[in-house]
């Protein structure tokens, strides 16, 4: 199975061409721009398999495939979530969040493996992709949530949460007032219900809410730490693999 890595982060690159040795598929060229993939497809045989970063150096990586026909299947490594999963589920695509999880890479490879189509069947429709990622389609998101208290049930405003966060297998949410509450409910089930417009995942423990962030400092190894208003329990980090996404989202 020939594979390739499209991705401009090289960190990220080198993190995931290690991780997919691990379950046994070898990388035969690692590509970090739009630019260096159209040449290097131009003049090599096409692989049978493609992990696709969308926002590369040089602009989308969707320009890729408007120079050039790929009938590669793809696997998207993405920091976009709900806004594209529509068209990469109809074009039968598969995608893995970043940061990537071990788990869920193992098991997007076997996968492929299992249903591995021959190449002269693999058709996608990119400008489907592209017109959900230029214009999102509206969606309601959650607008509130409730925790048990007591006896009680605290409706909790998604607007008055600062982070959502997981700690010893719980998912809570730490709202304005400094209260912490308990959900039923976890990390990867938020990212359908919260809009990406105001909650973004930062690392695997924690979402944040942009309207709480009080301030953004430098942090070792190329990260940021976040301070926000109220919540002081615990240092907010964005992990290295998320920094670049989390900036193009600030803006």
């Amino acid at each position: 199975m020939k594979t390739i890595i499209i991705e401009d982060e090289k960190p990220a690159a080198r993190r995931l061409a290690r991780l997919l040795e691990e379950f046994g598929v070898t990388v035969s060229e690692m590509l970090h721009s739009v630019e260096e993939s159209i040449e290097w497809f131009q003049n090599n045989e096409h692989p049978d398999l493609i992990f696709l970063d969308i926002q590369l150096s040089d602009g989308l990586s969707f320009e890729i495939f408007d120079v050039i026909k790929v009938k590669s299947a793809i696997i998207f490594t993405t920091a976009y979530d709900e806004y594209a999963l529509q068209a990469f589920k109809l074009n039968s695509i598969d995608y893995l969040l970043k940061p990537i999880d071990d788990e869920e890479l193992e098991k997007a490879v076997r996968q492929y493996e299992e249903t591995k189509p021959e190449k002269e069947q693999i058709s996608v429709d990119f400008e489907d992709i592209k017109k959900l990622l230029v214009n999102p389609l509206e969606r309601e998101y959650k607008k509130r949530f409730t925790a048990k208290v007591g006896q009680h049930l605290k409706i909790i405003n998604a607007d008055e949460v600062e982070c959502f966060y997981s700690e010893n297998k719980g998912t809570y949410s730490a709202t304005k007032d400094g209260r912490n509450y308990l959900l039923d409910t976890t990390l990867e089930n938020l990212e359908t219900e919260l809009s990406p417009k105001i909650f973004f995942r930062v690392s695997r423990k924690f979402y944040v809410n942009i309207n709480h962030i009080n301030d953004i400092i430098s942090y070792t190894n190329s990260r940021l730490q976040i301070k926000m208003n109220t919540f002081k329990e615990q240092e907010i980090i964005v992990s290295r693999e998320r920094v670049k996404d989390f900036k193009l989202w600030l803006e």
